[in-house]
């Protein structure tokens, strides 16, 4: 009798053994947001799955149990659950319900991802840089001789820095032509384009833009911010099309090259009218930088709600601890909602002001994903501001967007329900 007593008990006891870690993602279970997208990543690059349970407690994520990433997530100040087998089935079971608006999405690998920057920038330069870092995601920076070599294919997610593909340097003319660092990256990318085979900056980042949609039209993942985004469109309409003034690329523009833009080619935006002067720090009126009027205090957006089930893409990309999230400025703030195409998703957006603020769209066999403002956790960042401390922010809903997108590429291949 004792013997079979020792042996249910120890079989009782096997059984409850924990055979997952859940890593909980809503606020109350987390306090370190941003290092748990590492954790998911590391554990990934030790070739382990992961499932993404969307909406399950602010888009948590389920891990294999070990002794070693228990050990990772205590090293990062990650907060995690111990789960027994039993507890896991009744957590899939749940998500599984028709009646739930939830999904378990599998992650299968590490995506390698490749940020399109000038070299000599430092990590604080660029939010998406900077939480990568924070989070300890590994990245390769690339820049125009990369990319037009075709490296691209190397990578499966691909982000844009700050970048003015326009060839305009970023607009800054009016109030930065005589400083130092303006005049020496003017002869930096000059000297690059000369050295790429190209008369003018203005074309070889034209071709550069060319290559990218060329990447994402072959299944690839881009993710652009601030100036990237509005940039990079405007430089796809306006291919062999001189829109530069002489104070950028030697001659002047060409005339009437408003009505020779080509909405067609572009991803997100159509019907914009360019800015033509050198003096405004603007490029087209698709930024509602100039045009909003809200008050610091009051700046939020919403990110939208969708069905996790048969939207598990978008629902992926807007996966946070808050639906409302914390406005902030850039060269390109946000969009004006009437010039985005009808096929691109609007997710994050402030109806009062009819502004969009984080948009995705399928580009071919690739996605792309738009989100507007510098840094989401520094309202009103200006040349030579001191950088974030992501320390100061590990629970940052605006970060939380930037690496819901590096994560997506990780996803068991399910495409988007139209």
């Amino acid at each position: 009798m004792r013997l079979w007593i020792f042996i249910i008990l120890f079989l009782g006891a096997f059984s409850a053994q924990a055979s997952y870690i859940l890593i909980p993602m809503d606020a109350e279970g987390q306090t370190e947001h941003l290092k748990a997208y590492g954790i998911t990543y590391w554990t990934l690059e030790k070739d382990l799955k992961v499932k993404w349970l969307l909406n399950y407690r602010g888009g948590a994520f389920l891990l294999p149990d070990s002794e070693v990433i228990r050990r990772e997530c205590q090293i990062r100040g990650v907060q995690f659950e111990v789960l027994s087998d039993s507890k896991t089935e009744e957590i899939l079971t749940l998500i599984a319900s028709p009646s739930q608006n939830m999904e378990a999405v599998v992650l299968e690998k590490a995506p390698r991802i490749a940020v399109y920057s000038p070299k000599g920038n430092q990590p604080w330069d660029d939010a998406v840089t900077m939480v990568l870092t924070y989070a300890e995601i590994p990245y390769t920076v690339i820049y125009d001789e990369e990319v037009l070599s075709d490296q691209l294919i190397l990578y499966d997610w691909l982000h844009l820095h700050h970048e003015d593909f326009t060839g305009q340097y970023g607009k800054f003319y009016r109030s930065f032509r005589s400083a130092p660092w303006y005049i020496e990256e003017k002869r930096l990318a000059e000297e690059r384009a000369a050295k790429l085979g190209y008369s003018k900056v203005s074309e070889s980042k034209r071709d550069v833009a060319l290559k990218i949609r060329d990447y994402v039209v072959g299944g690839g993942f881009m993710f652009a911010m601030c100036s990237a985004t509005d940039s990079f469109d405007i430089a796809l309409s306006a291919a062999g099309v001189d829109i530069c003034e002489s104070m950028f690329d030697g001659d002047p523009s060409e005339g009437g090259y408003q009505s020779k833009l080509d909405y067609s080619r572009t991803f997100a935006f159509k019907d914009f009218i360019l800015e033509r002067s050198p003096n405004v720090y603007e490029f087209s009126d698709i930024d509602m930088t100039r045009k909003r009027a809200i008050p610091k205090e009051t700046d939020y957006f919403t990110l939208m709600d969708y069905s996790a089930k048969w939207d598990p893409i978008p629902t992926m990309l807007v996966q946070n601890h808050t639906a409302l999230v914390k406005g902030f400025m850039g060269q390109t703030t946000s969009y004006d909602r009437d010039l985005i195409k009808a096929n691109v998703l609007i997710m994050g957006e402030n109806k009062t002001n009819g502004e969009a603020r984080y948009i995705h769209g399928i580009k071919g066999k690739g996605f792309f994903t738009f989100y507007g403002g510098h840094d989401p956790e520094d309202y009103t960042h200006r040349v030579g501001d001191a950088p974030t401390e992501l320390a100061l922010h590990p629970t940052s809903p605006g970060y939380r967007l930037i690496l819901n997108n590096v994560l997506f590429p990780a996803a068991k291949k399910k495409r988007q329900k139209t």
